[in-house]
């Protein structure tokens, strides 16, 4: 098929945004490519989920960790330093190399990170093991919902961008799964923290096989290239309407290489688009998921289960929940939109966070549960506490979950896309970091309780940051986003600008 690759007239952009009818389940090469790109939010979910049951044995195991909350936070938190550093480089790294190389990359970091920490004789060795598993994270994150958004058609495009969260929530189930089963083999952590190397290893085979990005290779003029990608995504009449509005935006985004950090800031649509995704970002981190899902066997034991195996078994529960929840946001996703979750979602995180806070106040007051000799009292509010924790996951997961990666994946231009995707995930796991790195500390300080009333007055601030500065971006093309915050930041100039930046 001969496509015409010319600057489009205003008409042949009206054009572009016909009738968009595919379904999630209609294109099976899509579906293999978001299939095969989410082994690295497979990969992200597992290695930051299974540290939640390995700690309790690397603790039995190296008694220099057990009673060493600051050697306990490092081993969690190691694998979130390398995740910022991956981020931070992964940005450029897509932009300059690609998608598809990138995420080879990654897997090459997963895997010997998971020998490493496999292999550890102490504490400093498993922590050398986390940072290269979490450099492989960082790129993961980065790469994978940008790889997804831009094969995918705009109006699935949220859908599929979640598919890659639903494969972090799996991963974190699966990471449970494993723990629990590896409960009574000897070397039990080491099990846990080394077959991360095996999905590495499946994904860096597949991706052999698969595409670049088309969108990236035509940024790259590779022209002929996307466009027999693009052919086995669209039909003939959708393919040159993709085609049309991807020369359209080559015109006048990708004529240049030399795009710097600096220009997001000096840039005014560009710093919105920046400070709502970092902010989301950041947002999602401190309203207290990876808190839950790095902590939640200790947190059940703080709630008074003091088996481990127990507490595995119960955190595997939140975790199925995480995953569940996930499938309901990929449904509601590109139905109710990104702006709507997102603000559904933090409104029951609030007030699941005041119930879990209120469990462990209650629980901590000795003079309530004093009649209590047999410790029934007690054992109502630790399941009422682990009540909390599962709502909280059946609220965040559908929203908050899925919609930060989502909306990052869609509201920055082609030629800042790596760039600022790179930047907003660097947000999010220094916010991580910063989270699992003082959870246990403030814990200590003021009690469980104060700590998830905290967490619960950060939900309401993110609330109020997504009503006043997202905007809703459903079934919105790459370059109708584009057009919006234009609008958003010059108002009805962004309109004209547009006008003259598209004359031939």
């Amino acid at each position: 098929m001969t496509i015409d690759m010319s600057m489009p007239g205003s008409s042949g952009l009206l054009n572009a945004v016909g009738k968009r009818n595919m379904n999630f389940f209609s294109n099976h090469y899509v579906l293999a490519l978001t299939g095969a790109a989410g082994i690295g939010g497979f990969l992200f979910g597992y290695d930051t989920g299974v540290i939640s049951g390995a700690l309790l044995y690397i603790r039995d195991e190296f008694p220099a960790v057990r009673d060493n909350y600051f050697l306990q936070e490092t081993i969690v938190s190691m694998a979130l330093v390398g995740a910022m550093l991956g981020a931070a480089g992964g940005g450029w790294i897509n932009d300059a190399y690609g998608r598809k190389k990138s995420t080879l990359l990654a897997d090459l970091m997963f895997a010997l990170g998971s020998i490493v920490m496999c292999a550890a004789g102490g504490p400093y060795i498993l922590i050398l093991g986390r940072l290269l598993v979490g450099l492989g994270v960082g790129v993961a994150s980065v790469t994978a919902p940008v790889y997804i958004a831009e094969a995918a058609p705009s109006e699935i495009r949220g859908g599929l961008v979640s598919t890659n969260v639903l494969m972090i929530t799996g991963g974190q189930f699966f990471s449970y799964l494993i723990n629990l089963g590896f409960t009574e083999v000897p070397g039990t952590w080491r099990w846990m923290l080394g077959v991360a190397a095996v999905p590495a290893i499946v994904q860096f085979v597949l991706m052999l096989f698969l595409p670049e990005s088309p969108r990236w290779l035509y940024w790259k003029d590779e022209k002929a290239q996307a466009i027999a990608v693009l052919e086995k995504i669209y039909d003939s009449d959708r393919l040159e309407e993709e085609v049309e509005l991807l020369a359209s935006s080559s015109m006048h985004e990708f004529q240049s290489d030399n795009t710097s950090y600096l220009d997001v800031f000096k840039s005014k649509e560009l710093r919105l688009a920046f400070f709502a995704g970092a902010g989301l970002q950041a947002f999602q981190q401190f309203t207290g998921i990876n808190t839950v899902m790095y902590y939640s066997p200790t947190i059940v034991q703080m709630a008074g289960f003091t088996s481990n195996k127990l507490a595995l078994l119960l955190s595997l529960i939140v975790a199925a929940m995480n995953t569940a929840g996930t499938i309901v946001g990929i449904y509601l996703i590109d139905r109710c939109g990104r702006r709507r979750l997102a603000l559904t979602s933090l409104s029951g995180v609030v007030i699941s966070l005041v119930i879990l806070a209120m469990a462990f106040i209650l629980q901590s007051s000795s003079s309530l549960c004093m009649a209590a000799a047999n410790g029934t009292c007690q054992g109502a509010l630790g399941w009422f506490a682990v009540a909390g924790l599962a709502l909280y996951i059946a609220f965040f997961s559908p929203g908050m979950g899925p919609v930060p990666w989502a909306v990052n994946s869609e509201i920055y231009p082609e030629a800042y896309r790596g760039m600022c995707g790179g930047m907003s995930a660097t947000v999010n796991w220094i916010s991580n970091l910063i989270v699992a790195q003082m959870f246990l500390s403030i814990v200590g300080l003021v009690g469980t309780g104060v700590t998830f009333l905290i967490i619960a007055g950060i939900a309401v601030l993110a609330f109020i940051f997504v009503a006043l500065y997202v905007p809703e971006t459903k079934g919105l093309s790459f370059e109708q986003v584009e057009q919006l915050w234009k609008e958003r930041a010059w108002g009805s100039r962004g309109n004209c600008q547009s006008l003259l930046g598209a004359a031939p």
